[in-house]
């Protein structure tokens, strides 16, 4: 999850690559470093944030063309100095820089040890440096092939780049199960975790793939290779579609806030050309594709992690309602190491922001091995996912930099819809009158949300109450009860106060036990089916004296006349209710956050892709 960034051109390295390191620290921010080859090899690298890092090197030799970058999420060793990336080989030879883990790294560092190598560490990398220079030495072969055996030898996850102080005009990267993008300009390149460090720079673009590597040289064309046989690779430029603006604040406090504040417009660019309401239609390329799949599936089995797995709760109470196909959600982490039942005629439907959620991956590769169908969502063009799966859609949210998802949540809870709404038509299980219906409520949520947003005020003041609270309960029903869930777990993220979501009629059995005056309690109350039964829950809650924050509608009576503080949300079908109830739920734990002082956008222990397990 750590972010990678590199460069190797005719432009001074060390601001593109400072620069870079500030748009990836939603990757990691425990420690940062920098390596620069300029007559030498010099590496600069401390705990802490990028900020921190520029503190270090201020001062000190940073020219040269050349250099790599990282900023981490702490694996293997605590977050310090020592731990920090580049790790340097023992001869000082060779520098490395590696997102994700070496799952063999204590017997490879055993025979090293015999071997007389010195380990000032507790990280795998240090190992993995010192294991290439090792082959490099004792086979006497330059850095490309050291790297390329190295990595034959390992066991784990990475996505590395490597630079030699003899070869001072080239860079060496390899992926295995994390991201690696390069860039290409005129006469230079870009290596980074995503895109996003070299946007204003190039809109050309290489995703490695599996299992290779890329010698990146000055001068010289760009060199893929497979990393199991050494052959040539062809590589596949990518146009990228994405903005430097999308990329910045915008004059917002925090990406958090701005990311919500963009949902009515990546809500609208996820349906866009998909729900064609004038038409009447609902228009998939990848879901068309695949329809007779879907439709005749024993079952859609629905894996993601995180804020992602929350769409998919939505989405099983979707699908079944509307195209009364059998659903099941699974944690990808746990599907993975289980030995699931799967089978040729289910589809797996893969959740994930990034593209590169590992446990995800590791999902779908399983299912893949059984024979089933994967259908991927995810929002990063040219990322893991997006390849390893027969087809797919992408959310068009845009770039989601705050580490607790939002936008992306609602974007991929619209293309749930959408792919519900469809499958329902053609399997006639929604009436046509119906079906037109839901398209035009469907494309009136965009509009709907700017109008909610205008609420921010009131949820400000709310949150203002409740900043020192150290617990919160969140009930919902039917489709409302994964956005509880999500609520909760938003609030978690970055407030840091202790949270639980709950089906409201669960709260009988257990946490009604937590309820006194001190315990805020947020119920998701929509007027749909069953609101009878929450309106019971709420005088439940109230009987026990907890205090009742209810997201309802504006004609609402009943629930207003008990709880303590209300939040208005627009009316809409009961299937579309999430992607409006969820808004106030993302604004209360940002303000929250912020009244409490705590960093909203680079919350502690956490990264925004998990591509480690």
């Amino acid at each position: 999850m750590c972010g990678i960034v590199g460069y190797i051109g005719h432009r001074e390295s060390y601001p593109i690559i400072i620069q870079g390191l500030k748009r990836l620290e939603y990757r990691g921010y425990d420690s940062a470093g920098i390596a620069l080859l300029n007559g030498g090899l010099r590496h600069y690298k401390c705990k802490g944030k990028v900020s921190d890092l520029e503190k270090v090197s201020e001062g000190q030799n940073i020219g040269g063309s050349i250099g790599i970058g990282h900023t981490r999420w702490a694996t293997h060793g605590i977050p310090n100095d020592v731990n920090s990336h580049p790790h340097v080989s023992q001869s000082g030879r060779l520098a490395l820089i590696h997102n994700g883990i070496i799952e063999n790294y204590a017997s490879l560092k055993e025979a090293l040890v015999r071997r007389g190598f010195h380990f000032h560490s507790d990280t795998d990398t240090e190992v993995l440096v010192n294991l290439i220079e090792d082959i490099m030495i004792g086979e006497d072969i330059g850095m490309e092939e050291g790297v390329r055996i190295a990595l034959n030898q390992v066991v784990g996850a990475y996505a590395i780049c490597v630079v030699d102080k003899e070869q001072p005009d080239r860079i060496v990267v390899a992926k295995k199960g994390s991201p690696l993008v390069i860039g290409i300009g005129q006469g230079e390149y870009f290596i980074a975790s995503d895109a996003t460090p070299f946007i204003e720079y190039t809109k050309n673009a290489v995703y490695l793939n599996e299992d290779e590597m890329a010698v990146i040289q000055l001068g010289a064309p760009l060199e893929v290779r497979s990393l199991n046989n050494n052959k040539l690779v062809d590589p596949y430029i990518t146009k990228l579609q994405m903005d430097l603006e999308a990329i910045e604040k915008g004059g917002y406090d925090h990406f958090m806030l701005k990311e919500i504040y963009e949902q009515p417009r990546s809500i609208y660019d996820s349906l866009r050309g998909r729900l064609l309401v004038d038409r009447g239609i609902i228009q998939m390329a990848g879901l068309e594709e695949y329809k007779e799949k879907f439709l005749h599936a024993d079952r859609i089995i629905i894996v993601a992690c995180g804020t992602s797995w929350h769409a998919g709760l939505v989405a099983e109470y979707i699908f079944e309602d509307l195209a009364r196909i059998p659903v099941e959600v699974e944690y990808a982490s746990e599907f993975r190491y289980r030995n699931p039942i799967i089978g040729e005629k289910d589809v797996v439907i893969a959740i994930s922001q990034s593209g590169e959620t590992a446990d995800t991956l590791a999902a779908i590769k399983l299912a893949k091995s059984k024979g089933a169908t994967i259908f991927g969502i995810c929002n990063v063009v040219g990322s893991s996912i997006a390849r390893e799966t027969h087809a797919g859609a992408y959310t068009h949210a845009g770039p989601e930099i705050g580490v607790a998802s939002t936008k992306a949540f609602t974007a991929q809870v619209s293309v749930l819809s959408l792919i519900a709404l469809y499958l329902g038509k053609e399997n006639g299980t929604i009436k046509s009158s119906d079906f037109q219906r839901m398209l035009i409520e469907l494309n009136a949520i965009p509009s709907k949300i700017e109008r909610m947003l205008e609420s921010d005020k009131t949820i400000r003041e709310i949150s203002a109450r409740f900043k020192d609270s150290h617990n919160f309960l969140y009930l919902g029903r039917s489709y409302n009860f994964p956005v509880a869930l999500e609520g909760a777990l938003k609030l978690k993220e970055i407030s840091y106060i202790h949270a639980e979501g709950y089906p409201a009629a669960e709260m009988k059995h257990g946490p009604i036990a937590l309820i006194d005056e001190n315990m805020p309690v947020v119920v998701i109350a929509p007027m749909i089916s069953h609101y009878e039964k929450i309106v019971s829950n709420v005088q439940e809650v109230k009987a026990r004296n907890g205090r009742i924050i209810a997201i309802v509608n504006k004609a609402d009576t009943e629930i207003r006349a008990t709880a303590e503080y209300v939040i208005e949300v627009g009316d809409t079908m009961d299937v579309f209710t999430p992607l409006l109830t969820t808004i106030p739920l993302q604004l209360l734990s940002y303000h929250i956050a912020v009244m409490r002082g705590c960093n909203v956008d680079q919350p502690r222990n956490l990264a925004k892709s998990v591509t480690v397990e």
